[in-house]
């Protein structure tokens, strides 16, 4: 019995242990729905919320979109965009079933049949939303778009589709649908100011009743508004073609027309439909061209023509009205242009890079509204040279500006059968940075981009806003010349940073935006920092030397601290340059200026004068900078200036006996600069022991010195005759040599000096007087004279030799005078440091008095003392010109070339690949390997 009690109890305890574990899913699956009903309460709360601060609807905004206005730099209006606009409403029952057809099947295939809000749509869109990120797609309305553009900001946040749908819900119940379509297509921008279907039809088509549209036109309305600037016909006919194309198929694809009516319609030309007379640009276009560009992209959605905004610009008007002066064909315009040649220009502020002024194309007229200043681009010749390689050798080999390169021969591409070449087809050999910077040449550029590595060149372009063809640089990018373009635009922004400091962001021309409703949109760049200020400043003062001694001297402002580079491009199949670039800055502006061959179709020709982008930068500078201070680029504490020996490889220190002549000042990263001295002109100890003798049997003189080295030396010989100049002799490797033919009753004055290689010691010289002569004296001169300091008895032992009639001898020291009757002389006394100049001149008694025979002079240098400063002495033969061995030159004059540097003017050279003519001179030409894009595309 207790058995069956104690085992019912274990079978109770077991079920209650598995009716413990049953309900766990069941408590898992209430907790889920609880949480599924809480945010299905606050997310219908939350809607409900939304909705009910969603902006009322107002008639009066429903058809006419508010206008933005534009403030320059210093907050004046300069441009009320709804005062260029050109409107003309129409009515619903004037709209051709031609255009609605286009207009639905490309915005809103099933207008006619939904409520306002499309479900279909709106699945899709919440799909590709899920998969691609929220905003990926829209799935707005044409209802829905005509009350986002009445009533709200075009930010993709849910709280605003939300109420974009239930404002859309209420106006189809408010409005037919012919009255909400008839809204729709009077308020959109289509381009060239015009606003409505109706005033874009008479614009670009000259068309004023609708009823006359043709499918293509109605396809090409249709499709405008979505980006009107890109699918200009005026401007983009072949843009515009592809959109017409994308609505014809949408059309057949919703049943609108026929495949072969759609055929037939992708045949027509664009340019056939258009008017002839275009509308007149607006003032500073361009400059409003990329005020539109910057808000389309940094606040999606928004269209300055129809969001009635206050935008803050970054124009100076004063800046840009010059800017288009220069642009124009006026006869007051300082520069003529040739035929062929368009022109764009970029004016920013050093500092900030705040865009000043735009000028997008000369005249404005031909490719009408085309912004070459920002849109397309083209090679950038041998402006690309600080950008790719010197600037990028600074910042991670800490190249020096005397860094030297060896410009010796065509660089040979490896892998491939292409050699770069200079522009003037000569090679300098090695050369600083510097000079192979500011002359342009190709080689050392390339070479320098290969030293410091293509990796690290590309990481510092691209720091500077280049973009590179494929996302790879190459080679020939150092000299502009692979498939990498630029805008004018992103090369002032470029060549901006390296004149701040090293500080870039990217040019801009809006610092914010107002919206309608008070909201504030700040759109200023942020700086950073892209390079060390040493890179900054060391390239900036290379490229200072372009100016003032290089290829871009015709661009230099004097009294204006300029820094610049020139470029140039060439064809690949024919000569001449298609662009000429010069991008240049002070501290206050940069300015980068293009000019580009274009025939009456829009094709690449070659310039007639390469020298207007220079004359453009020139003429804007001087002008922007009258009556301002422009400070010149101050040098980092980063930056060292050293003086180097010209030719020393690497960089040396002159030593006390470099020549001026072969010393240059360059700069260094800190820690970086030269330490060791050069050696190349030390100077040689001078001979000692320096005697001339005459032999009276043989007519000449006998020459002897001493030398004590171990070193290689010869030595050059020079003499003058009676005070005249210094000839040389010869040189010899003896230490005696003889003058023969010697003229009788002559002083000569003799100098020996010692040499090896570019080395040279200090002359030592002596004289003596020939005998003979008809005005010889009866008293001959001493000989032999000598003078030699004793340092043991400080004092200064002269001694010489005489062969005449019984005399004294007057001998005056420095000055002092007394008379001996022997034949030397001890001077005690003798002050260290200080050098003596000996006179002796015998004198005879006869009966008619004293007989004065002819002066002989030598000096002695006493040594200076510890701590003082001397050259010791330099014996030798006495002279008629007391100047002793003191005398001497500066080394070797004229031996010595310095770094072969090639400085002198070079002739024209014929285009060739990869090579560059900067066209400073009349006789420069400075091509580069360039093969420029057939049209300029967006």
């Amino acid at each position: 019995m207790a058995e069956n009690s104690q085992s019912r109890t274990a079978r109770r305890n077991q079920k209650k242990s598995k009716s413990k574990k049953k309900p766990a899913w069941k408590k898992i699956l209430k907790i889920a729905l609880i949480v599924i009903l809480a945010l299905g309460i606050g997310t219908v709360g939350l809607i409900t919320y939304w909705i009910a601060t969603a902006p009322d609807l107002d008639e009066s905004e429903l058809s006419v979109p508010f206008s933005s206005t534009l403030y320059d730099k210093n907050g004046e209006e300069f441009a009320d965009l709804s005062g260029e606009q050109k409107r003309k409403p129409i009515q619903a029952e004037d709209l051709p079933q031609v255009l609605v057809d286009a207009v639905t099947a490309t915005e809103d295939a099933r207008f006619f049949d939904h409520p306002g809000v499309d479900i279909r749509r709106v699945g899709g869109a919440v799909l590709a939303n899920v998969t691609d990120g929220f905003g990926s797609q829209g799935a707005s309305t044409i209802t829905q778009q005509v009350v986002e553009r009445a009533f709200l900001t075009p930010d993709k946040k849910i709280s605003l589709k939300v109420q974009e749908a239930w404002l859309a819900l209420q106006l189809e119940r408010e409005y037919s649908k012919d009255q909400i379509l008839e809204m729709y297509l009077n308020g959109i921008f289509y381009g060239s100011n015009s606003y409505g279907v109706a005033q874009a039809a008479e614009t670009y088509f000259g068309k004023t009743d609708l009823n006359d549209l043709t499918l293509p036109e109605a396809a090409i309305l249709a499709g405008l508004p979505q980006r009107p600037t890109a699918y200009n016909p005026f401007e983009n006919p072949d843009l515009t073609k592809e959109r017409m194309n994308t609505v014809l198929t949408l059309m057949v694809r919703h049943g609108k027309i026929s495949q072969d009516e759609a055929d037939e319609a992708r045949e027509v030309d664009i340019p056939s439909l258009l008017v002839e007379s275009r509308p007149n640009p607006t003032a500073y276009q361009s400059f409003i061209q990329q005020v539109e560009k910057e808000v389309n992209e940094k606040i999606e959605g928004t269209d300055i023509n129809t969001a009635g905004l206050k935008i803050y610009t970054t124009l100076d008007s004063s800046i840009q009205e010059h800017v288009e002066y220069l642009l124009t064909d006026s006869d007051e315009n300082p520069i003529k242009y040739p035929d062929d040649t368009q022109a764009a220009m970029v004016v920013l502020d050093t500092k900030t890079g705040a865009v000043q002024a735009i000028g997008g194309s000369r005249n404005n007229d031909g490719n009408y509204g085309y912004n070459y200043a920002t849109r397309g681009g083209t090679q950038l010749g041998s402006t690309a040279k600080p950008i790719m390689a010197y600037g990028p050798a600074i910042e991670y080999n800490q190249m020096s500006t005397y860094h030297q390169i060896n410009d010796d021969e065509p660089f040979a591409i490896p892998g491939t059968e292409t050699s770069i070449r200079n522009w003037n087809r000569q090679y300098g050999g090695w050369m600083s940075a510097r000079h192979a910077l500011n002359q342009s040449l190709n080689v050392p550029a390339v070479k320098t981009l290969q030293e410091v590595g293509i990796d690290n060149a590309q990481k510092f372009a691209e720091g500077l806003g280049i973009k590179f063809a494929d996302d790879q640089m190459v080679l020939t990018d150092a000299i502009g010349g692979a498939g990498t373009n630029v805008t004018p635009l992103q090369l002032a922004g470029a060549f901006r940073a390296f004149g701040n400091e090293g500080i870039y962001n990217e040019p801009y021309t809006v610092t914010k935006v107002e919206f309608p409703d008070g909201k504030v949109v700040e759109l200023k760049p942020e700086p950073k920092a892209v390079m060390a200020d040493s890179t900054a400043y060391m390239t900036t003062d290379m490229l200072k030397s372009v100016v003032t001694e290089g290829t871009g001297q015709a661009a230099n402002v004097p009294g204006v601290p300029i820094a610049g580079k020139t470029g140039t491009t060439n064809f690949t199949d024919k000569e001449g340059s298609p662009d000429a670039w010069f991008a240049g800055y002070s501290t206050n502006y940069t300015i980068s200026a293009w000019t580009g061959g274009y025939d009456e179709n829009n094709k690449r020709v070659a310039l007639q004068d390469t020298n207007i982008s220079k004359a453009l930068f020139k003429n804007t500078m001087t002008k922007i900078s009258e009556g301002v201070e422009t400070a010149d680029f101050e040098k980092p504490d980063s930056v060292v200036e050293v003086a180097v020996e010209k030719g020393s490889n690497p960089a040396a220190l002159p030593s006390d006996y470099t020549p001026s002549s072969e010393i240059v000042k360059e700069l260094f990263v800190k820690g970086t600069e030269p330490t060791k001295t050069s050696e190349k002109f030390d100077e040689l100890d001078p001979v000692s022991g320096l005697k001339a003798n005459y032999d009276e049997e043989s007519g000449a003189v006998q020459i002897e010195w001493d030398y004590d080295s171990d070193a290689e030396v010869s030595f050059e010989v020079s003499a003058s005759v009676d005070g005249g100049q210094m000839q040389g002799l010869s040189s010899t490797e003896d230490t005696s040599m003889e003058i023969s033919e010697v003229e009788p009753g002559s002083v000569y004055e003799i100098q020996v000096v010692a040499t090896s290689g570019s080395m040279s010691s200090e002359p030592a010289a002596t004289s003596i007087t020939i005998p003979g002569g008809e005005d010889d004296e009866e008293i001959p001169a001493v000989s032999g004279l000598s003078a030699q300091y004793i340092a043991d008895r400080s004092l200064i032992d002269v001694s010489w030799s005489y062969d005449g009639p019984s005399a004294s001898f007057e001998v005056s020291v420095n000055g002092q005078t007394q008379t001996v009757q022997s034949e030397g002389i001890e001077v005690s006394g003798a002050a260290p440091g200080e050098s003596y100049s000996i006179e002796v001149t015998p004198i005879s008694q006869t009966d008619d008095g004293d007989v004065r025979g002819p002066t002989q002079t030598t000096t002695v240098d006493v040594p200076a003392e510890e701590g003082q400063n001397g050259n010791g002495g330099n014996n030798g033969n006495g002279g008629n010109n007391g100047n002793g061995g003191n005398n001497g030159n500066d080394g070797n004059d004229g031996n010595e070339n310095g770094n072969n540097e090639n400085n002198g003017n070079s002739n024209n050279g014929d285009s060739d690949n990869q090579d560059e003519a900067d066209e400073n001179e009349p006789d420069e030409d400075e091509p580069d390997e360039d093969e420029p894009e057939e049209n300029p595309e967006e």
